[in-house]
């Protein structure tokens, strides 16, 4: 049977298509599955010939020569998140690179087609969404470490990205199932989406804005939900976070200055996965903060700011020292955090030493699992790479060098 349309939002589809060629019972079985509840058929695409009420027992209509056409390609089906078994972070880093360069390329094309007035694809939306949570729920370091490394100028499509994958992590921390993931992710990858309706003067401006110019700035989650308001099968929680991903807990927040309870949980996780990739990248204007002193600022802020029980499921499924975080042992060596020790303590990650605090010299890169049974050495404090001459530290991690 040919699938005109569903009922439901479209992330609780299990195929990408809001149109398609059902014609297997295994396909069949999976939209049962599904919480989609309705669907209308279209009889003159389908394959299957419905006879007319009350002729159960009429002999069949002699056969006509069949139409030569080609087979329908087999719908696409989604995979089921919270199954995917995890690997570690040199197993998911190299598919991640690929992954975000696919992703930059695909969100700055639907977000010049927002800025010249065009709708957003739906279709082309969704198995990226997809794509993002199947790497970030493999392994979430290495998707959201690398999506971190964005540069300026990449600022506005890769913070998208990076907002998409931390509301998977933080979806999955908060034991969201499937559609619920999907639709986090998808609120994320269109929440800033109404920064299209802003001049790039004022985007991409180096300097301090004016008060004018920031009050442009806070035009853009109306502006951004006005886009996607008039797509069709929008998820609700994407029209959501997209108006308010701005709003605080204490009500001082925009565009509806919201407290509380009156903010819904998609838009309370919207808000910590804004700031925190906002504070830890270079923008224009100023350079991002290393991940461990952000969190310290953002638990600073949290009882006035953020949800605190979203906060520290937040600060649980990055760790409090994420990885690109520089540290300096108790033994005196210097690295930098690169993977969280999976069901250990939360202050016993994964660092890559490789340069003495005492001679301040470099050494041969090392990798300390520091959760490891016999590891007596532990994290004295963070530090900053510019205090010790340290450069390009995100390389001991991201791949460029080989774990020994």
């Amino acid at each position: 049977m040919y699938i005109e349309k569903m009922a439901g939002p479209w992330l609780a589809s299990p195929f990408w298509q809001r149109q398609l060629l059902l014609d297997n019972v295994d396909d069949l079985n999976k939209l049962r599955a599904s919480t989609i509840r309705e669907v209308w058929i279209n009889l003159a695409k389908s394959t299957i010939v419905v006879s007319p009420a009350g002729s159960a027992d009429a002999p069949a209509p002699p056969a006509e020569p069949a139409a030569i056409t080609e087979p329908a390609p087999p719908p696409a089906v989604r995979p089921a998140l919270n199954a995917i078994v995890p690997v570690g972070i040199a197993d998911e880093l190299e598919h991640a690179t690929v992954l975000l360069k696919k992703s930059r390329e695909a969100v700055q094309s639907m977000f010049m087609e927002a800025r010249m007035g065009k709708a957003i694809s739906m279709e082309a939306a969704a198995p990226l969404v997809d794509e993002i949570a199947e790497s970030v729920l493999r392994n979430s370091d290495a998707m959201i470490g690398l999506a971190r490394l964005k540069t300026s100028d990449d600022y506005t499509y890769m913070h998208s990205v990076a907002v998409c994958a931390l509301m998977v992590a933080l979806g999955k921390q908060l034991n969201l199932d499937d559609d619920a993931l999907r639709e986090a992710g998808m609120a994320g990858l269109l929440h800033d989406i109404g920064k299209m309706a802003i001049p790039l003067t004022i985007l991409q401006k180096p300097g301090k804005l004016s008060d004018e110019e920031y009050q442009q700035i806070k035009r853009h989650p109306k502006a951004g939900y006005d886009m996607l308001a008039s797509l069709p099968m929008i998820p609700a929680a994407a029209l959501d976070v997209c108006l308010h991903h701005h709003e605080k807990i204490d009500g001082s927040g925009y565009p509806e200055g919201l407290k509380g309870g009156s903010i819904s949980l998609y838009s309370r996780m919207g808000a910590i996965c804004d700031v925190y990739d906002a504070i830890t990248s270079n923008r224009p204007y100023k350079q991002g903060w290393c991940p461990a002193e952000s969190l310290r600022r953002m638990a600073e802020w949290s009882k006035g700011h953020f949800d605190e029980r979203i906060f520290a499921a937040f600060v649980k499924c990055l760790g409090i020292y994420p990885i690109g975080t520089l540290v300096r042992l108790k033994s005196e060596r210097i690295g930098v955090v690169v993977e969280q020790a999976t069901g250990k303590p939360l202050t016993k990650p994964k660092v890559r030493v490789f340069y003495s605090a005492k001679s301040r010299s470099y050494l041969r890169p090392e990798l300390i699992d520091l959760s490891a049974p016999g590891v007596k050495d532990g994290i004295a404090s963070t530090e900053e790479a510019a205090t010790w001459g340290l450069e390009d530290i995100d390389r001991y991690w991201s791949g460029e060098v080989e774990f020994i």
